[in-house]
């Protein structure tokens, strides 16, 4: 071999160096400037929620309260939670109590504040009301007694009609104040009226109009 070949094969070899090597320096360069991939979407949806509550409903009778589970889908916050309730005390019991509220009566809305709920309903919650004492009661009570249960902070509710303040539904219970939750008309599992409370049909006239108190 001459020295002019030996010559050629060492600069054909530096070149094939420095072809490779610009090569993996290009393509270094390439991927440093090439932008991030976009990360992975992710849902921002939050979690189908579900929310059991208690509901009250009449008793078979017409004389007491009686408490009926239900699970609420969809409830993401308090303010929903709360209008939910009431919607499916509205819509009525899936078993055989009574219902508590005309199935046509829409809640307008529901605020709380101070531990008071305030809950405006049309005027089909009025007009569309059996009347009698005992019923109103059932129908004030139940829903008093059901925001109470669910949700400990709420311990009175404002009753309104197409937002205005009424007397009453039917003439019997006050709604001019707050009404308290009372669990008075709750019937215990397995037995009667409880120690202390009036049993069912003796409560007087004058009492369902301070309230029922």
């Amino acid at each position: 071999m001459t020295r002019m070949e030996g010559y050629k094969i060492l600069l054909l070899a530096f070149l094939v160096l420095l072809v490779v090597f610009g090569g993996l320096t290009l393509h270094k360069y390439w991927l440093r400037s090439r932008p991030p991939l976009p990360a992975a979407a992710t849902s921002q949806e939050s979690p189908h929620q579900r929310r059991e509550v208690i509901l009250y409903f009449a008793s078979e009778d017409g004389s007491r309260l009686v408490p009926e589970v239900r699970e609420l889908n969809g409830c993401r916050d308090q303010e929903s939670c709360i209008r939910a309730t009431i919607q499916a005390l509205i819509h009525g019991p899936i078993g055989n109590l009574g219902p508590v509220m005309p199935a046509h009566a829409l809640l307008l809305s529901c605020t709380e504040a101070g531990g008071t709920a305030v809950a405006d309903f049309s005027a089909d919650l009025q007009k569309g009301h059996p009347g009698g004492s005992m019923s109103e009661l059932l129908t004030v009570y139940a829903l008093a007694d059901t925001l109470a249960s669910n949700y400990p902070h709420i311990r009175q509710v404002r009753i309104l009609i197409e937002g205005a303040e009424v007397e009453s539904l039917k003439g019997h219970v006050d709604l001019r104040r707050p009404v308290p939750a009372d669990f008075s008309l709750v019937r215990r599992q397995g037995t009667g009226a409880a120690p202390g409370e009036p049993a069912p049909g003796t409560i007087i006239e004058e009492e369902v109009k301070e309230g029922g108190r």
